[in-house]
C-alpha cells in the first residue's frame, strides 16, 4: 500500500506540474500589462501632513481676465483684482532665505504665489527658485538692490528695474511684467522706468503676512475679494526663530479662516492686446 500510494502520488505530482506548465496563451496573457489605475490625490491627508486643513478650491481662471494693463502711457498701479470670487492672491518678495522645505511645500499644497525677486539677494543661488517656478509661479521684478525709488530720479531707477529685468529674464528665461517697488515707495518716475524698461504693472498689497498674523490696510480687519497680499523669503533670523514654512501655514490658515481660496496673480492680469 505504501508503494501504491507512492506510485499515485508521483502520478498526481506530474499532473500538477503539468498543468503548472503555462500554454502558450497563457504565455501571451501574462504579457499583457494591466491598465494603468490613476491615483487619487488625498488632498486632506497632504495638508494634514503640514498641520492644515485645504482651502477652499480655487475657481477656473477667467477667460477673460478682469484687470487689463495698457501698454502705454503712465504704468497703472493696483493692490487689488476687480472680482467678485472669494479668492485672494499671494505675492511673495526679496528672495533672502531659500528654505528647501519651502519648495516641498508649495509642491505638495499646489498653493499659486507670485515670486518678486531682488538680483542682489538671489544671486547667490538663482537654481532655488526654479522649481518653485517650474510649479507655474511667476518670477516679477524687485529691482537689482532693493533701494527707495523715489530718491533715485528716473535714470537711477531705470538701473535698478531694468538691470532686474535682464538678469530675471536670463536666469528664468521669461521676462517680467510686473514691478513690486521696494518698501511699496513709487513715484511718476517708477510709472515711466517701468514703462521703459517693458513693465506693464506696479504691485502694492492689501494685506501682508508678519510671523504669526496679518496686518491689514482694511479698518475691519478682514479681507476681501481680489486683495493681493504680501509675504517675504525669510526665515528663524528675521521671523524670531519661526521657519519660511511655519510662517506660510500660519498665512494659510489666515486665509482658510476667511473662507478664501488663493488663486493665481497672473491669471487674473493681463496685457491689453496694443
Amino acid at each position: 500500500m505504501r508503494a501504491f500510494r507512492v506510485v499515485v502520488g508521483a502520478g498526481l505530482l506530474v499532473a500538477v506540474l503539468g498543468a503548472c506548465e503555462p500554454s502558450e496563451a497563457g504565455k501571451v496573457a501574462r504579457t499583457v500589462k494591466p491598465s494603468a489605475t490613476p491615483v487619487v490625490r488625498d488632498e486632506a491627508a497632504v495638508w494634514g501632513e503640514w498641520g492644515l486643513k485645504p482651502l477652499p478650491p480655487a475657481p477656473e481662471p477667467p477667460v477673460d481676465k478682469p484687470l487689463k494693463l495698457g501698454r502705454k502711457g503712465p504704468v497703472k498701479v493696483f493692490d487689488r483684482v476687480p472680482t467678485e470670487e472669494r479668492v485672494v492672491f499671494i505675492t511673495i518678495d526679496d528672495g533672502q532665505e531659500k528654505d528647501p522645505r519651502f519648495v516641498q511645500m508649495l509642491t505638495d499644497l499646489k498653493v499659486p504665489v507670485t515670486m518678486f525677486l531682488t538680483d542682489n539677494v538671489i544671486q547667490d543661488d538663482y537654481a532655488y527658485f526654479k522649481p518653485l517656478q517650474a510649479l507655474g509661479n511667476h518670477v516679477q521684478n524687485h529691482t537689482l538692490t532693493h533701494p527707495v525709488l523715489p530718491i533715485l530720479g528716473l535714470d537711477g531707477q531705470k538701473r535698478e528695474i531694468c538691470g532686474n529685468q535682464k538678469v530675471l529674464t536670463k536666469q528664468y528665461g521669461t521676462e517680467p511684467t510686473l514691478l513690486r517697488p521696494p518698501y511699496g515707495r513709487w513715484n511718476w518716475a517708477t510709472q515711466q522706468a517701468a514703462r521703459e524698461c517693458g513693465i506693464d504693472g506696479i504691485v502694492m498689497w492689501r494685506a501682508s503676512m508678519q510671523i504669526h498674523d496679518m496686518q491689514y490696510d482694511d479698518v475691519n480687519k478682514k479681507l476681501h475679494p481680489g486683495d493681493i497680499l504680501l509675504a517675504h523669503f525669510r526665515g528663524p533670523e528675521q521671523l524670531k526663530g519661526e521657519s519660511m514654512t511655519e510662517m506660510f501655514a500660519h498665512m494659510l490658515k489666515r486665509i482658510r479662516k476667511q473662507g478664501f481660496a488663493v488663486a493665481r496673480l497672473e491669471d487674473y492680469v493681463g496685457r491689453d492686446v496694443p
